[in-house]
């Protein structure tokens, strides 16, 4: 009997042990990614913002939460900072955000590269190899939604699932309307433009996706409008589609409940059916 109850005790203690070791863990379940590169400045919410070398440039970026990855990529002349606060506090709850700073803004540097999106999608390899994150969902918006156009024809095993949101498979018309606007006199944004001038979706190539892919877009968006996204639906293997009636370019900010909702939605799903034998 006392042998008994201390081999229990043994078999007890050692099961703890590999929980907490993650020894044995499911995939999906896998550690935090930890910061790499030098701290250069803190946010206004107290969250701490790195550099790393990556891609020939300095890549600004910051890390919340906890979880799987998820990778924000925001638009044209904005930076880190240009996301709602109530989908970062809810997506961080589930997952360990990795959100950066596209080439030439915010705290990413730009080493004189003609920038085009095949650039801009090296530039997240390049972060993403850096904090030695094999796969990761995302989320690209308006300019980066391109971007993750890109990721998912040449880098497609280093995604998970994409939110496309925003998006254009006609650059030079996206870029005609951001002229028409009161745009920064910056330079960054003006080479942005230009990479925008030289981008047309190869449709053809997109059957090709094997990735979960939502298209994402507001009806009432004057500068992507809806066609695009509409063509990539039906274009990419099991794509989701949703339009949000009456959004605009700005949706996430628009309608946040009901953007973070459709977003964490998506990414917790798993819609494919085994395939019968």
């Amino acid at each position: 009997m006392h042998r008994s109850r201390l081999t229990n005790t043994t078999v007890h203690w050692l099961y703890l042990l590999i929980l907490l070791l993650g020894i044995g863990a499911p995939a999906s379940w896998a550690k935090d990614i930890m910061p790499v590169g030098e701290k250069v400045a803190v946010d206004a919410q107290g969250h701490d913002i790195y550099q790393t070398n990556a891609n020939g440039i300095k890549i600004g970026y910051k890390l919340i939460g906890s979880g799987s990855p998820l990778l924000l990529l925001t638009g044209l002349g904005a930076t880190m900072k240009n996301w709602t606060p109530e989908f970062i506090e809810e997506a961080a709850k589930k997952y360990q955000l990795i959100i950066m700073d596209n080439r030439g803004m915010g705290y990413t540097t730009d080493n004189g590269q003609q920038f085009n999106y095949r650039l801009f999608a090296q530039d997240v390899i390049g972060l993403l190899d850096s904090l030695g994150v094999k796969q990761t969902n995302v989320l690209g918006y308006s300019q980066s939604s391109v971007t993750t156009q890109n990721l998912l024809l040449y880098f497609p095993d280093r995604i998970k699932k994409a939110v496309i949101h925003a998006t254009s498979t006609d650059g030079k018309a996206v870029a005609a309307v951001f002229k028409r606007l009161s745009l920064p006199n910056n330079p960054t944004i003006k080479k942005q433009l230009q990479a925008a001038m030289n981008w047309r979706t190869p449709l053809e190539k997109m059957k090709l996706i094997k990735n979960q892919v939502m298209l994402l877009v507001g009806t009432a968006d004057t500068v992507v409008g809806t066609k695009s996204s509409k063509i990539l639906a039906s274009l990419i293997p099991g794509a989701w589609l949703v339009q949000f009636k009456n959004g605009t370019h700005h949706l996430q900010f628009e309608a946040p409940t009901a953007f973070t909702r459709i977003v964490l939605t998506f990414l917790e799903m798993d819609e494919t059916v085994p395939a019968q034998p």
